[in-house]
């Protein structure tokens, strides 16, 4: 089954841009292509689409974070991934709280798109390396206390030597293809460590893991 997408961003060209993107893939389908808030909270729920791409600054004040804190607690089967060219603090960690699954920047490269569309179907929490990193840095300069830098990335010990691994690469914002060209492994061998270690930690995805990876 393709996984089907819909896609939320008012700005025709890269409106276009996107759908072009997802009709052209294949194991892809495109659902649903809106240009406002009104339009997406009204249409989602009846499309019901595997993926949404929500824009986050949809024009005229209207907000993707919005849009997803409004339909997420309705609708949690739907996966929302942030597709903006915002990489403040602040914006990132709104998203995140509204409840989005994934975070990349509008300048990832087609191939990037759909693999961490892919990744996000697949139980994954794909964010842009720029994005991983602004998370772990904004969370250590508002969680960790001054005197307990030693505890900063320590490494978790219920977790093997491969997953304490595989979760740095994690906090990095990699996706599960390129941690597996770094270790040499398949991306099915990358998933299947992912999902132990969040099984391990009582997670449920990477932005969760990362956070207890940090706070130890």
């Amino acid at each position: 089954m393709p996984i089907s997408v819909c896609i939320v961003e008012d700005n025709k060209d890269i409106r276009s841009a996107l759908e072009q993107i997802i009709v052209m893939a294949n194991g892809y389908k495109l659902s649903g292509s809106f240009i406002n808030a009104d339009e997406a909270i009204n249409k989602i729920p009846l499309i019901k689409p595997d993926v949404v791409l929500m824009d986050i600054n949809l024009g005229e004040g209207e907000s993707g974070i919005e849009v997803v804190k409004q339909l997420k607690p309705e609708h949690p089967e739907i996966l929302f991934m942030m597709c903006t060219v915002y990489e403040d603090d602040e914006k990132i960690f709104e998203a995140l709280s509204a409840g989005a699954n994934g975070y990349i920047l509008k300048k990832t490269t087609p191939a990037k798109l759909l693999e961490a569309i892919k990744e996000l179907s697949e139980g994954g929490a794909p964010m842009s390396s720029q994005i991983a990193r602004k998370v772990v840095n904004a969370f250590q300069t508002r969680t960790f206390k001054k005197t307990e830098p030693h505890l900063q990335g320590k490494p978790i010990e219920s977790l093997s030597n491969r997953e304490n691994e595989i979760l740095v690469f994690l906090a990095q914002g990699l996706l599960y293809k390129e941690i597996a060209t770094k270790l040499f492994i398949s991306p099915e061998t990358v998933k299947k460590h992912a999902y132990h270690i969040y099984e391990k930690l009582h997670v449920n995805n990477r932005i969760e893991a990362i956070i207890k990876f940090f706070r130890r």
